[in-house]
């Protein structure tokens, strides 16, 4: 028996229209859009959700299309707090003198807004366009940017290119992004070509620092990265779901929870 949607207001019709149209949007662009409190909207999102007209992310709601990652001007916002507070914490840990890859991701650009201020002399390889122009900021690093294709819209480079690039060094830190974390520890994103790049990060770097937001755990992706194993720091804002945790733990990998 095909389960009957239940009826709809006006404000939930036009909050599905906005999400159709943009892809996706945030409680408080919502809230402010039809003039109502953001609990309001998390009531509205919950009801649409159960029903199957949209789908409730963390800060917001989408289309709920897991083959695509949500647009970029909206992920710099969800979870601006969390992720700021990430980005103090992995920049504490990196020490002047230092080298370091840092991959496509709003986290790891947050990173950079850190260390900009916070740190001297160091050497960044990275293969997007928004972390190279915060950090070349700084007199004091040295900023080299990787060849390839220019996703317009995140900046982000990807492409054999960008990877033979990254092959040719070997770095102090690789501070990676991540779309998703299955609760076996599988890392997955979105783009199998972004994939490349950031397999190179791992594979060049001595050590690995992943820094994500607790919406990523349990989250779907298509494009499989690799594993949690392969990681020595994961930097989030809250304790890992019990089985996703015992992976951790299993694997040896430092858990640092801001």
């Amino acid at each position: 028996m095909v389960k009957k949607r239940k009826t709809i207001s006006n404000r939930h019709e036009q909050i599905i229209a906005l999400i159709k149209s943009n892809g996706f949007a945030t409680v408080e662009e919502m809230a402010k859009q039809f003039n109502v409190t953001p609990q309001t909207i998390r009531r509205d999102i919950n009801f649409l959700d159960e029903d199957g007209y949209v789908s409730r992310y963390h800060g917001g709601a989408g289309l709920g299309v897991s083959t695509e990652n949500v647009d970029y001007r909206h992920r710099k916002e969800l979870l601006l707090n969390e992720k700021q507070s990430i980005a103090r914490t992995a920049a504490a840990m990196i020490q002047e003198n230092t080298s370091l890859f840092m991959n496509i991701g709003t986290t790891t650009e947050y990173v950079a807004e850190e260390l900009v201020n916070l740190r001297k002399k160091l050497r960044i390889i990275t293969n997007n366009l928004n972390v190279a122009g915060i950090m070349s900021k700084n007199d004091d690093f040295e900023v080299i940017v990787a060849g390839g294709i220019v996703r317009s819209r995140d900046g982000g480079i990807t492409g054999e290119a960008a990877v033979k690039f990254i092959r040719q060094f070997k770095v102090d830190v690789g501070i990676i992004g991540i779309s998703g974390i299955d609760l076996d520890g599988t890392l997955l994103d979105f783009d199998f070509r972004e994939v490349y790049v950031a397999r190179s990060i791992i594979e060049n770097s001595r050590k690995v620092f992943l820094v994500t937001d607790h919406s990523k755990f349990s989250r779907n992706a298509m494009v499989k990265l690799g594993h949690i194993k392969e990681i020595d720091t994961l930097i989030t804002d809250e304790t890992p779901p019990e089985p996703l945790l015992d992976v951790i733990r299993n694997n040896d990998v430092e858990l640092k929870i801001c």
